[in-house]
């Protein structure tokens, strides 16, 4: 963790004041990148931000003002394949995965080599698949945090045009027959704002864009079937692993009653295996709640400083 990594600035994303980034190993040695952001003030904790798949440390920098300004330390990082982190094929553009298990244990790594730097109390955010994951990280006995806030988590996803079902056993067919490095859709440029199904806002979906065209490097394609069998297998987990009724802590999952990638009505069933879940649900919201627009944010916002003001003096 001694060597810096790069942070990528727009003109519409400046890096956080204080960001310091760092290249940690991960559990089997993988090159990842984390980022350290103080709070602003005496800190009242700490949060773990975890975003979803294809999102780098740099989409969260508006999220990441918005904690550090609650009084938050935070710790942000790319996943293993995605952001500046190791990509896990020789095309660097697919996106692809090989088994939670692997992303439990590089955020088991991340958490010691950062431990000493991170006020207690910690809270955990996530996103999509980093909710996703974050959930198999509590479930997995992970016993530091003392609150988690979850956005649109990726407790079950539309497998569209076939059933989720069908595309259990695609995705399992394909990893079987040599074909887990395969991309499921083209490569193709962004698309309009108008064709979107992520965010109702132009100006951060424009943001977000431009920071894709501005690096690069940070991009990542449709994902390989590899990730899909990854996918349905860490949300099987979810729903029928033992872990999930363990976790003991506050559990918020903040919905999008409009949401094409995340399916809720697996979502409502995972959030209440949870002892502590709470499921809220913003209706018409697009899947990226915290890319969205500044009235479907707030539902998050009121939401995490709910849990803060239980658990965060």
């Amino acid at each position: 963790m001694d060597e810096p990594a790069p942070l990528l600035a727009t003109d519409d994303a400046p890096i956080p004041e204080g960001a310091e980034a760092a290249w940690f190993a991960g559990a089997d040695g993988a090159k990842l990148r984390a980022a350290l952001i103080p709070a602003k003030g005496a800190p009242r904790g700490s949060v773990v931000l975890s975003g979803g798949r294809t999102e780098p440390i740099e989409k969260y920098f508006e999220v990441i003002g918005e904690l550090t300004a609650r009084g938050f330390a935070v710790l942000a990082h790319d996943w293993r394949g995605q952001g500046l982190s190791q990509r896990l094929l020789r095309d660097p553009v697919r996106g692809h995965a090989k088994h939670h298990d692997d992303f439990v244990a590089d955020f088991a790594a991340m958490l010691g080599a950062y431990e000493a730097r991170l006020p207690k109390p910690w809270l955990a955010v996530g996103h999509s698949m980093g909710g996703c994951l974050t959930a198999l990280v509590l479930a997995g006995g992970e016993r530091r945090f003392s609150a988690a806030a979850l956005s649109a988590p990726m407790f079950q996803i539309w497998a569209r045009p076939v059933n989720p079902t069908l595309g259990k056993l695609i995705s399992s067919f394909m990893k079987g027959v040599g074909g887990a490095g395969v991309m499921t859709g083209p490569i193709g440029p962004p698309s309009s704002f108008e064709e979107n199904y992520l965010t109702h806002d132009p100006r951060r979906y424009g943001r977000n864009v431009s920071q894709v065209l501005a690096h690069p490097e940070i991009a990542l394609g449709p994902p390989t079937w590899g990730w899909l069998d990854f996918a349905f297998k860490a949300i099987a987990e979810l729903h029928n692993g033992s872990g999930v009724p363990r976790v003991t802590i506050p559990v918020t999952v903040v919905a999008a009653g409009d949401d094409q990638l995340v399916d809720n009505r697996g979502t409502r069933l995972v959030t209440g295996r949870f002892p502590q879940g709470r499921y809220v649900e913003v209706p018409g919201a697009f899947h990226e709640i915290l890319q969205e627009t500044d009235d479907v944010r707030a539902v998050f916002w009121e939401e995490f400083d709910a849990l803060a003001a239980a658990v965060a003096q």
